[in-house]
């Protein structure tokens, strides 16, 4: 098997236990990085027999047009005419792939590794989960969107056509309009993917029933 460690994220990482079973890989959102969510590990507060490892990656640090082209950590770029830059969406893309063929390859069942993101992570989380070759375990999609729903049809691949999704949105968030995450679900409802939906009353961000509500999800896709 190739080592892929050279070419691998720089991540964060937390185990729940010293033989873990499950991994859960964890993209940020724009200007933050891999520690923004590792509180979320004691927050969840799953039984202690779901043995986990979490995976924070940093995204890549890159100029955002958005923001003035300040260089910081982004899975992509933004401006204000084009929230999906595909160049970019596609590079982070392979880059988290090869944290779940590494996984893979560390012995971790694919349909064990479950990936989840916040905003531009969520979006990541969508586009990889979707076009994996390899069956997942589920998608955690917080305060996002669907990237590239031009191309899902003829990208998405059959082995996770029936992948879990949680899907949440705060109805107050001004970053991304909740309109436009409603969109996206439906489009993946209408190309037949599970997904459960919340709407909590917050901005963008994340809140504390919404943790609860995922903590109990996850509890039912882990084997």
């Amino acid at each position: 098997m190739p080592n892929l460690s050279a070419e691998l994220l720089p991540v964060v990482e937390l185990k729940t236990g010293p033989l873990h079973t499950h991994t859960i890989i964890w993209m940020h959102g724009l200007g933050a990085d891999g520690n923004d969510f590792v509180p979320i590990v004691n927050e969840l507060k799953l039984p202690q027999d779901k043995q986990i490892k979490f995976i924070f990656p940093h995204a890549p640090e890159r100029p955002v047009t958005i923001n003035n082209g300040y260089v910081m950590r982004a899975w992509y770029d933004i401006s204000n005419t084009n929230y999906e830059d595909e160049l970019g969406i596609r590079n982070s893309q392979k880059a988290i792939d090869a944290l779940i063929e590494n996984e893979i390859q560390n012995g971790i069942a694919s349909d064990n590794v479950l990936l989840a993101g916040f905003s531009q992570g969520g979006v990541m989380a969508l586009q990889v989960g979707l076009r994996h070759k390899n069956p997942l375990g589920g998608i955690i999609a917080l305060s996002c969107y669907l990237s590239l729903a031009d191309t899902l049809l003829d990208e998405a691949v059959s082995v996770n056509a029936t992948i879990p999704i949680y899907m949440s949105h705060g109805s107050q968030d001004s970053v991304i309009p909740i309109l436009r995450a409603v969109t996206s679900k439906e489009k993946l409802l209408a190309a037949n993917y599970p997904i459960e939906w919340h709407e909590y009353p917050m901005a963008h961000s994340v809140c504390m029933e919404e943790i609860e509500d995922i903590s109990r999800w996850l509890l039912r896709f882990m084997k």
